[in-house]
């Protein structure tokens, strides 16, 4: 290999001259130059995006794919540049799963023919799943991988230069500062005790040091502005940056959107095919009415919380059929052995007799069905008390 000894020892100083300069900066034994606030400001503005972009991205990452391992095996494909495998996502192995039950059990009988109906819906979900996985990574993922990986890659290093630059500068004020006040020293010294004998005098010899360093500085000065205008363009650039990542998020969300409507259309649909195979013959002990529906579950069909100042629903009308009033005792009743659920009570609610429990929001109780009742009521059970609830004031936890 050829090296070039004289390059090399002159690097070796230059960077010994930056790696002085900044210790003296960060011990306040040095003047640093300061950047104007413009171009602070865009520095600052850029290196915020790069943080929040890189942890926008690391969480979606694990939002889509929360397997560590598959993430880091995605991550060598991709270093590799090899396509990455399809992977059967969790509810399509799902729906195999009971598929391949239901032919062990007997597509004839209720359960089997159930377990049919069930894995296919679990295998379009999976499908669903699929796409929207796909769809997020491209449209999502990707613009933002390419900016941490691409952009900021290319800001990084013009920055690193662009501090280079600056040291460099600094440095050449430094010794121009020195070499101004050794010729001032040197001229006072000659005209006081003068050195007839010197051929050269030494002030003569510290001026042109002196404009040497004056030279340098003007050399140093141009490449430093030089440098900062680069570096100023670039991080200009960073509001393209956001605009794209907008479009990208819009891209996103309506792909969320998608996704969640096809899964609450499969699950109606599923719920619509189950009672008309099944007949109504088996019962959901916890069949929300769409009221009830209204006011545990969002848009996504998920059970969430009433929204902050919301007002209670109105009390479910009484209407209970002859079995009720008949037969249904509330100090009689007893809990059933199975079919027994937490409840959050998401209002509070007065109990308007004594066959009806009174609530606190937000306390936890037991509730389940009792054959006879009506449909909107279920049976409470908070410590030793019990009574009827409304179905409309409960979110239904497990």
């Amino acid at each position: 290999m050829d090296f070039n000894v004289k390059k090399l020892a002159s690097d070796a100083g230059v960077f010994f001259n930056r790696a002085v300069q900044f210790t003296e900066e960060k011990l306040g034994q040095a003047e640093k130059t300061e950047l104007d606030a413009h171009l602070e400001n865009l520095i600052a503005r850029a290196d915020c995006t790069k943080n929040w972009t890189e942890k926008i991205f690391r969480q979606t990452e694990i939002l889509l794919q929360p397997n560590p391992s598959a993430r880091i095996e995605e991550f060598f494909y991709e270093k590799l540049d090899k396509k990455i495998p399809l992977r059967t996502t969790n509810g399509e192995l799902l729906g195999q799963y009971m598929l391949d039950a239901a032919r062990d059990f007997g597509p004839g009988t209720p359960y089997g023919s159930t377990l049919i109906i069930v894995g296919d819906y679990q295998r379009r979900l999976g499908g669903a799943e699929r796409e929207f996985l796909q769809t997020s990574a491209i449209n999502f993922l990707t613009p933002l991988r390419n900016f941490l990986e691409g952009d900021w890659r290319t800001i990084s290093k013009e920055k690193r230069l662009l501090e280079n630059r600056r040291l460099d500068l600094d440095v050449c004020k430094a010794r121009l500062k020195k070499a101004k006040l050794a010729e001032a020293k040197a001229a006072v010294s000659y005209s006081a005790a003068p050195d007839f004998q010197e051929t050269r005098p030494r002030n003569y010899v510290l001026s042109a040091s002196a404009s040497a360093a004056e030279h340098e500085l003007r050399v140093a000065q141009t490449e430093f502005d030089r440098q900062a205008e680069v570096t100023r363009l670039l991080l200009e650039g960073i509001s393209s940056t956001h605009v794209n990542h907008l479009r990208c998020l819009h891209e996103f969300v309506e792909a969320q959107a998608v996704y969640y409507a096809q899964c609450h259309k499969h699950m109606q649909d599923l719920q619509k095919e189950l009672r008309s195979a099944n007949g109504d013959t088996v019962p959901n002990a916890f069949t929300m009415s769409p009221s009830t529906s209204a006011v545990s579950a969002g848009p996504s069909g998920l059970s969430s919380g009433p929204p902050a100042g919301a007002s209670p629903p109105p009390r479910p009308p009484v209407s209970p059929s002859g079995l009720e009033r008949s037969t249904l005792k509330i100090e009689e009743v007893q809990p059933p052995a199975t079919g027994t659920r937490k409840a959050k009570v998401l209002y509070d609610y007065d109990a308007h007799d004594t066959s009806e429990l009174s609530l606190m929001a937000d306390e936890l109780i037991t509730v389940y069905t009792v054959p006879g009742m009506d449909p909107d009521w279920l049976m409470g059970e908070r410590g030793n008390k019990k009574g009827k609830v409304p179905v409309t004031y409960l979110e239904l936890l497990s």
